[in-house]
């Protein structure tokens, strides 16, 4: 099978290969994936330079990347016959593996192949296991956001679009989203943003306490901790909390007092890290939304398996406005 993988960490140009591997067989309890989509995150990125591993290969071969989308073209023992030619995505594909997504075939337990509903995008199927993961868990835990006030950090972004709409279609009372230029501000707008403010351009903590009357809002959604915490803290209402899934550094500073006297929560997660429970409830409710037809996917663009480098590339470089992803079969 075509597969694209890499022997050594360093730059997507020099380990980055694209070769033929034999085609995997699955064991007890796994299915085969015929994979059509393959989903490039920030994740991959940091994996195939050491970030996530602390400098060494993890196994002697790594295929990349974690989210995907394809078929079920075989079945180990103990799944269910059904299951045959399900349209799937896939979850967690190159975490604790050495086999991602980055190729023709893959093998996986059965319960990492969530079913894809039919109306919904092939492509868009590997937007889920990071993008759409990460959002509707942000949204969803610890009671929800129901008839509270919600900022999404980066709304037009590849989890904070996903986390607008989510938050929007999910009770949020009202949903307010940061973006750095009038035409994300558009899409933002267009997933379900009740206000929007552009960050690079205008005192995001001053313009949101303004949109409140002085009150703050009840949830932050947040991808950077580190460049928007002192911010984060002005925003936040009295018992707040802001949900963090991302940040630029490696340590973040904050005042303890403001936090303590305000009763203040910051909540962290990982969503490789996701409980079952919690898995379960994201993927359920994510599931009830794509058999709607409601929600709307960002697909920055569409590449060939090919051209892994330079999608790898391009994602460093900050030029992908949305999600990247590539076309395997």
């Amino acid at each position: 099978m075509k597969a694209a993988y890499y022997e050594r960490l360093g730059p997507a140009r020099e380990v980055l290969v694209l070769g033929d591997l034999p085609c995997p067989e699955p064991l007890p309890g796994e299915v085969r994936v015929r994979v059509h989509w393959s989903g490039v995150n920030p994740s991959d990125v940091k994996s195939r330079t050491g970030l996530r591993s602390g400098g060494t290969m993890p196994y002697p071969r790594v295929i990349p990347h974690s989210d995907g989308m394809g078929v079920i073209d075989a079945l180990g023992d103990g799944v269910d016959p059904g299951r045959l030619g399900e349209r799937v995505w896939v979850w967690n594909a190159a975490r604790g593996r050495a086999h991602g997504t980055a190729c023709e075939w893959l093998c996986l337990p059965q319960a990492q192949a969530v079913r894809l509903p039919d109306d919904t995008p092939g492509e868009a199927g590997a937007c889920l296991g990071i993008p759409a993961l990460t959002a509707m868990h942000a949204v969803l835990m610890d009671g929800g956001v129901a008839g509270r006030t919600v900022l999404v950090a980066g709304g037009a972004g590849a989890v904070g679009h996903y986390a607008v709409q989510m938050a929007s279609q999910l009770g949020a009372a009202r949903v307010i989203a940061t973006t750095s230029t009038p035409e994300k501000a558009a899409l933002a707008r267009a997933a379900g943003a009740d206000e929007v403010v552009l960050y690079k351009s205008e005192p995001v903590a001053e313009r949101v306490l303004e949109m409140t009357r002085g009150a703050g809002v009840d949830r932050i959604i947040e991808l950077d901790l580190s460049a928007n915490g002192e911010a984060d803290l002005q925003m936040l209402k009295d018992h707040g909390e802001c949900v963090v899934y991302g940040n630029t550094g490696a340590s973040v500073q904050l005042p303890f007092y403001p936090l303590l006297a305000r009763n203040l929560q910051l909540k962290f997660f990982l969503v490789y890290a996701l409980s079952p429970q919690d898995r379960q409830r994201a993927t359920a409710t994510l599931t009830r939304l794509l058999e709607r037809g409601a929600l709307q996917h960002r697909i920055a663009d569409r590449m060939p398996l090919a051209q892994i480098v330079q999608a790898h590339e391009r994602l460093e470089r900050g030029e992908v406005n949305g999600n990247l992803v590539l076309k395997v079969a």
